[in-house]
């Protein structure tokens, strides 16, 4: 059961995910969950979650716009630091609230409220078709790196905004979705310096033993085969279903943050 849940949601979402730029490691942690700690389902879902974006990099990399992925990732990488260290700050305010799910704890707290509310706002421009034609000049790349970046390091959830800026910069949808992956794998390995190192090296023999090698390397499979048949369908997607995928992703996104679900 456990290898069944756990290789359906990487599947499914790493197909999805090609698309929408965000998503596999915020529907994918909460299945390993279901299963194990809570410590321990972020550490393995992170694992998958690198290997997946370096496998979808030799997939589309090369689609990528190379000068938007230097003025958007760059600042992105930066700021990703500087929110993982205000990570640090934040981690000792009091949440907002608490409440108990099926004997689980969820806390929603002054961070995730506020990426909630900028991601509805996206959601809402994304699905009105009034801002189809709305772009963001190419100037506001950087600004909007250093957003998704700071987020990203400071909650997780850079992903969901580096999506809703780059589809408003007017790219086709291979550029957009390679100049997504290659950003993506940027902040990763920024973030991964400033508290991922130190985490698995505490946590490895852990992750080792509770979890096991065989259901991350199951994981990381599907999840590689869903990016790929994600990769043969490009062709055959139009850039306003991507639009309305991540539409509704960021409002379901929004609303697990809201709520604290993730």
């Amino acid at each position: 059961m456990v290898y069944l849940v756990v290789c359906l949601v990487a599947l499914f979402v790493s197909a999805l995910t090609l698309f929408s730029g965000f998503g596999l490691g915020t529907l994918l942690m909460p299945a390993f969950a279901i299963f194990f700690p809570i410590e321990i389902a972020i550490a393995t879902t992170a694992i998958v979650h690198l290997a997946n974006n370096i496998f979808k990099l030799a997939l589309v990399g090369r689609m990528a716009d190379f000068k938007i992925v230097m003025k958007f990732a760059i600042p992105a990488s930066i700021m990703a630091i500087a929110g993982a260290l205000l990570l640090n700050y934040f981690a000792n305010i009091q949440p907002i609230a608490e409440y108990i799910l099926a004997g689980k704890t969820f806390t929603i707290t002054a961070v995730k409220l506020v990426v909630a509310i900028l991601l509805a706002i996206f959601a809402i421009l994304e699905l009105s078709p009034r801002f189809d034609k709305l772009a963001f000049n190419p100037r506001y790349i950087p600004l909007g790196g250093a957003l998704s970046g700071f987020f990203g390091g400071l909650s997780g959830q850079q992903g969901a905004l580096r999506s809703a800026f780059l589809i408003k910069l007017g790219l086709k949808k291979e550029s957009f979705i390679g100049t997504s992956v290659v950003s993506v794998v940027v902040v990763d390995i920024a973030r991964l310096a400033v508290y991922g190192a130190t985490f698995f090296s505490k946590n490895l023999a852990v992750i080792q033993n509770q979890v096991g090698i065989g259901l991350i390397a199951a994981a990381t499979l599907t999840a590689f085969l869903g990016s790929f048949i994600g990769s043969r369908l490009i062709k055959k997607i139009t850039m306003r279903t991507i639009q309305i995928i991540v539409g509704i992703l960021l409002l379901f996104l929004s609303f697990a943050l809201s709520v604290g679900l993730v």
